[in-house]
C-alpha cells in the first residue's frame, strides 16, 4: 500500500496519479500511499541541461518548475542557441522547453528566424553542429568568387568569400556562386567567307571577366554563352566585311575592331571584356599553294632586283675606275705593275700573243 521512492541530490521526481501531474519530489526518501497502484514517478537527472517528459506542457502549466527550471516556449518564427557550460550545445526548433538551472551553467540565446539571414559572432562552431544541419542552410563563398544571394526569387545582396547561413523552412534562400577570376571563351572552328569570296576558318580567343555578379547572373540564362554568340556574329561581320590580302596584313586591327563591338554587349550581361585575339587562320589547300606560288615569285622577283641593283653598282664602279684611269696614264701605268707583280709572285707566266699590236705592248711591258 505504501511505496518507497528514493530521490539523489542531483534527482528530481515527477510524481504523476491517474495520468495528472501532481508535483515534484525533491532530493530525500519519499513514502507514497498508492493502494490502488495509480501513481507513477518519472526520476529526471538535473545532470542532463534539459528536462525532456511526453507532458511537458503539463508540468510547465502547473508552476512547480519555477524555483528549479526555466521554460521556453519558442514561437513558430523564434529559435534559440543553448550554450551549456559555456560550449555550444544544440540549435532549437519551435516549440517547449525547459532547462535546468543550478547545476550547471546554461545559457540560451532567442534568435528571430523571420530575419532569414543568420548572422552571429560563433558562425563557424554552430555550424559544425549536427542540430545546426538540421535548421540551417549553410553555403561557403570560395576565394576569388562571389555569391548572389536571392530570397524568394527576389535578389537581396552580392555576398562576399566567406561562410553564410539561412534559416530553413523561413523562406527560399539561393546563392549563385560565380568566378570573378579571367575567364577565356574560345571561338573556334569558324568558317568565313571575305568579301573577295575566300573561305577561311578561324579560332579566335575572348578573355573577359565577371564584373557585375548580379548582372552575370540574372541578365542571360548563360552569359558565358550569350558572350560566345555575340564574340562569333562581331567576327562574322568584320571578316566578311574585308578581303583576304587586308586581313591578312593587320590582324590586330580586326581583334580590336572585334574587341569594341563586343564590348557593349558584354557590359549589359555584366562581363567587362580584357583582350579579343586571333589565335589560327587556316586557309583552303588550293588557296594555301597559290598564296605560296604568290609569295614565291614575290621573293625570286626582290631577288633578281636586288642581283640587277648590284651588277650596276659594280658597273658604275667600274666605269669610274676606268675614267680615272684614263684621265691618270700614271695610275694607269702603276695599276700595270701591279698586275705583272701579281702574275710574277704565282712562279709561272704564260704569255699568249695574238695580233702584232698587243704582242707589241706586252713586250714592251716586259
Amino acid at each position: 500500500m505504501f511505496r518507497r521512492i528514493n530521490i539523489r541530490s542531483y534527482e528530481i521526481g515527477l510524481h504523476f496519479k491517474r495520468g495528472e501531474f501532481k508535483g515534484l519530489l525533491r532530493a530525500g526518501r519519499h513514502w507514497l500511499f498508492d493502494p490502488l497502484c495509480q501513481s507513477q514517478v518519472r526520476i529526471a537527472s538535473r545532470r542532463d541541461p534539459w528536462l525532456v517528459d511526453e507532458k511537458l506542457d503539463m508540468i510547465a502549466a502547473s508552476g512547480a518548475l519555477k524555483d528549479c527550471a526555466q521554460v521556453l516556449d519558442l514561437k513558430d518564427h523564434q529559435r534559440a542557441l543553448v550554450w551549456i557550460d559555456g560550449r555550444f550545445s544544440n540549435l532549437l526548433p519551435a516549440g517547449l522547453f525547459a532547462y535546468w538551472t543550478g547545476l550547471r551553467d546554461v545559457r540560451v540565446e532567442v534568435v528571430d528566424a523571420r530575419e532569414v539571414k543568420f548572422i552571429h559572432d560563433d558562425l563557424k562552431v554552430i555550424a559544425r553542429s549536427p542540430a545546426a544541419l538540421r535548421l540551417l542552410d549553410i553555403c561557403t563563398v570560395n576565394r576569388n568568387c562571389a555569391g548572389v544571394l536571392f530570397i524568394d526569387g527576389r535578389y537581396i545582396e552580392t555576398l562576399t568569400p566567406g561562410q553564410y547561413a539561412f534559416w530553413r523552412d523561413a523562406a527560399d534562400s539561393k546563392v549563385v556562386e560565380v568566378d570573378l577570376r579571367d575567364s577565356v571563351v574560345d571561338v573556334s572552328g569558324q568558317e568565313i567567307m571575305t568579301s573577295d569570296k575566300v573561305t577561311l576558318r578561324m579560332n579566335a580567343l575572348v578573355t573577359y571577366r565577371i564584373a557585375d555578379a548580379h548582372k552575370a547572373v540574372c541578365a542571360a540564362d548563360d552569359a558565358l554563352q550569350a558572350l560566345y554568340r555575340e564574340a562569333q556574329l562581331a567576327l562574322r561581320a568584320i571578316i566578311g566585311a574585308r578581303e583576304l590580302d587586308a586581313f591578312l596584313a593587320d590582324k590586330d586591327a580586326v581583334a580590336s575592331e572585334i574587341e569594341q563591338a563586343v564590348r557593349g554587349r558584354a557590359g549589359e550581361l555584366g562581363l567587362e571584356i580584357v583582350s579579343v585575339g586571333i589565335r589560327d587562320v587556316i586557309l583552303p589547300g588550293d588557296m594555301k599553294d597559290l598564296m605560296n606560288r604568290v609569295t614565291e615569285a614575290k621573293k625570286a622577283a626582290e631577288a633578281n632586283l636586288i642581283a640587277r641593283r648590284e651588277e650596276t653598282a659594280a658597273m658604275r664602279s667600274q666605269a669610274n675606275t676606268a675614267k680615272v684611269l684614263a684621265d691618270n696614264p700614271t695610275l694607269m701605268r702603276l695599276r700595270e705593275l701591279e698586275v705583272l707583280e701579281r702574275i710574277a709572285t704565282d712562279g709561272k707566266l704564260n704569255v699568249v700573243l695574238g695580233e702584232k699590236g698587243l704582242a707589241d705592248r706586252v713586250v714592251n711591258l716586259l
